[in-house]
């Protein structure tokens, strides 16, 4: 998935490994882990990564943990702490999605509500083709046909952009698919952040720290808005090639460019902590998660099993990425286990499409087991 830039890694990793063992819940069996720190000092050998740091958490308890590269180019800045924040990307549309998801299970809204009903400013001020076609099921599964709004009209670094101002974007670009037919979107979650800010009278930011930052002890996780919100704390930067091709620093984004399809900041515990509550069905039901878990219409299910094989099955995982950073999360399809990673990058878009395949192999390192 790409949000504002953003190209989602998808990884699926199989729980069995090195030592040494992991907690494990007192019926289930336990896991093993291996080494997260030599992982992460193999990752960043792969090449042009300034910075990584990751780690897994079984049964909520953390196991493992590294850090390797620098927080800045050519080894400079000291090491990223490995409780550093990091952007998570389009991670955060499993937020918003699970937001709308909770609305739907307390009768605020239904799935098959129009677009048109639920925001009439887009219909009435002809913002959103065919919004009296559009569903919330549409919305969520990326199957409304509605055009990206990322591009030049939405590239000022320093415009703090409303919500409104991403649709009204988006709305100038050619309608690529039919209503009903999967094409990858962010506008599809900003229109679900509008309707959760329309029904709750909260901002986006106030309702994620309600429904989920507070509840589950995620301390360090917040949703920036303005444009010059950034990163808090000292944190990896990464690096993208200006038109010369020289690594520029491109620690800044617009953060009111991405809100609910890919603005979330958080941590490797935090992160996680979202993932394993989601997995074991502590924010919505299982019918409910089956609106996002399972493909859309037309599109084939991720391979069962993982790298490895075998068994536990871990669910197909999510991912963030941009210019300078890729980060992604893996979650084990009962919850237990998670492994999150953030990845900084000094590298051109060409090369960013191999980093999923890079973590894919880090997740092997420590969960396959060995010949």
């Amino acid at each position: 998935m790409r949000v504002a830039g953003l190209a989602s890694v998808a990884c699926a990793a199989l729980i069995l490994g090195a030592a040494p063992p992991a907690t494990a819940s007192a019926t289930a069996a336990p896991i093993k882990v291996g080494d997260v720190q030599k992982a992460m000092e193999d990752l960043v050998k792969t090449g042009h990564i300034v910075g990584a740091i990751g780690a897994v958490y079984v049964d909520g308890k953390q196991v493992g943990k590294g850090s390797a590269g620098s927080r800045l180019l050519d080894g400079k800045g000291g090491a990223i702490p490995a409780t550093a924040r990091y952007r998570i990307g389009s991670q955060t549309k499993s937020m918003t999605a699970t937001a709308v998801l909770q609305l739907v299970e307390d009768g605020k809204l239904s799935l098959d509500d129009k677009l048109s009903k639920l925001l009439p400013e887009v219909a009435e001020k002809d913002l959103v083709e065919r919004a009296d076609e559009i569903t919330v099921r549409n919305l969520l599964q990326l199957t409304s046909g509605i055009p990206d709004y990322v591009g030049p009209d939405t590239s000022d670094p320093d415009r703090n952009y409303r919500p409104i101002d991403l649709v009204a974007a988006a709305r100038k670009k050619a309608r690529p698919v039919d209503v009903g037919t999967f094409n990858y979107s962010n506008t599809n979650y900003i229109l679900l952040g509008m309707i959760i800010e329309k029904l709750t009278g909260r901002s986006l930011a106030a309702e994620f720290d309600r429904r989920f930052f507070s509840p589950l002890g995620m301390r360090h996780t917040y949703l920036p808005t303005k444009s010059s919100e950034g990163i808090k704390g000292p944190h990896g930067h990464g690096y993208a090639p200006d038109e010369s091709g020289t690594m520029r620093d491109a620690d800044h984004i617009n953060a009111s460019t991405l809100l609910g399809a890919g603005g979330v900041v958080s941590t490797t515990h935090d992160i996680s902590a979202f993932q394993r509550a989601f997995r074991q069905g502590k924010l919505i039901p299982a019918s409910l998660m089956k609106v996002i878990t399972d493909p859309a219409p037309g599109q084939s299910p991720p391979p069962a099993g993982g790298p490895c094989g075998g068994k536990p099955e871990f669910a197909a995982g999510g991912g963030g990425s941009a210019p300078g950073f890729t980060a992604a999360t893996l979650t084990s399809s009962d919850g237990r286990v998670q492994f999150a990673v953030s990845v900084t990058l000094a590298m051109d878009n060409a090369e960013r499409g191999t980093v999923s395949t890079r973590i894919t192999n880090t997740l092997k390192s420590l969960f396959c087991p060995t010949a």
